[in-house]
């Protein structure tokens, strides 16, 4: 090979290599930016990361609430032993918040629809006992995507009214990858209230609800035993913990056939609310699954109806 030979076939090599290693301005797809929010929530992890680790509930949750003259909040961060795509993939369809929702004790059945081009979920909300969804307080949400990215989903069901005269009820859900098997999730509720609503719930609470208890420790008593929150604040809390449970019910069962699924959904879900009895516990888990049963026939008929 001549010199000229040997320096043009060097030159194509370095070439290839620099072509693989440092491709072309214009062949490069830029991966797109974590937004505001997103890297919100992930520099949140660090701060939570020793109460993820070691607390009360036993598995990596942490949890904050919030109540105030004329509103209420709770927020609950936790980890799912899930790649974050598949989390954003099952997440983001109308269609199985319906799904998640209907495991809640008080929901009779979901349905979805869109209007004018607006996704829409109509909870019927209830008793923890069995209802059919006519004896049911219906309560439309709006079903919004805010962010879906490779690294950030948020997710927020809205609803102007809700039950007791409550009022500016909102659903949202927030996700980021840890890293490549695990997501880091954030779940808050909050909603308004004006002074008869307040007055509404403190009767409740004050007879019907009188000990209920939630997760936030607030004091200790004389035996130096944990006094939890109790009130609309327990409440929020307890209804908080139940729907991020149902949220992972919902993941834990999508391996299943889908002709079994549900079953295994509700199971999974009362075994996962079950590890907090004191908080959790209302039905027995025999009379919890029929009562379900019996909803989810109710929804798929009612589904049925609203895609007419």
């Amino acid at each position: 090979m001549t010199l000229t030979k040997r320096f043009i076939f060097h030159a194509c090599i370095a070439l290839v290599i620099l072509l693989t290693v440092y491709p072309w301005p214009h062949s490069v797809v830029a991966a797109e930016p974590l937004s505001i929010n997103g890297r919100v929530l992930l520099d949140k992890y660090p701060a939570i990361k020793t109460q993820l680790e070691k607390n009360q509930f036993g598995i990596p949750l942490y949890l904050e609430s919030k109540e105030e003259y004329s509103s209420m909040r709770v927020d609950v961060y936790g980890i799912f032993d899930y790649p974050f795509d598949s989390v954003r993939d099952a997440l983001q369809a109308p269609e199985n918040w319906c799904d998640i929702n209907l495991l809640l004790l008080n929901i009779k059945a979901c349905t979805f629809r869109t209007v004018s081009g607006q996704w829409l979920l109509t909870l019927y909300s209830g008793r923890k006992y069995y209802q059919p969804p006519k004896d049911a307080y219906k309560l439309d949400f709006r079903f919004t995507i805010g962010a879906i990215q490779p690294e950030y989903l948020d997710i927020a069901l809205t609803a102007q009214n809700g039950p007791l005269l409550t009022t500016d009820h909102r659903i949202r859900l927030e996700a980021v990858p840890l890293d490549a098997g695990r997501t880091f999730i954030h779940f808050s509720y909050d909603y308004s209230y004006g002074a008869l609503a307040r007055t509404a719930m403190k009767g409740y609470y004050a007879t019907i609800g009188r000990d209920k208890k939630g997760f936030s420790i607030i004091t200790t008593d004389k035996k130096g035993d944990p006094v939890y929150a109790g009130g609309a604040r327990g409440s929020e809390e307890r209804n908080a913990v139940r729907y991020y449970l149902a949220i992972q019910a919902y993941m834990d069962t999508l391996i299943i056939p889908s002709n079994q699924r549900f079953e295994k959904q509700i199971s999974r879900w009362y075994d996962l609310t079950s590890r907090f009895p004191l908080q959790l516990h209302e039905l027995d888990k025999g009379e919890y699954l029929a009562n379900k049963r019996r909803e989810h026939n109710n929804q798929l008929m009612l589904q049925i109806e609203a895609g007419k």
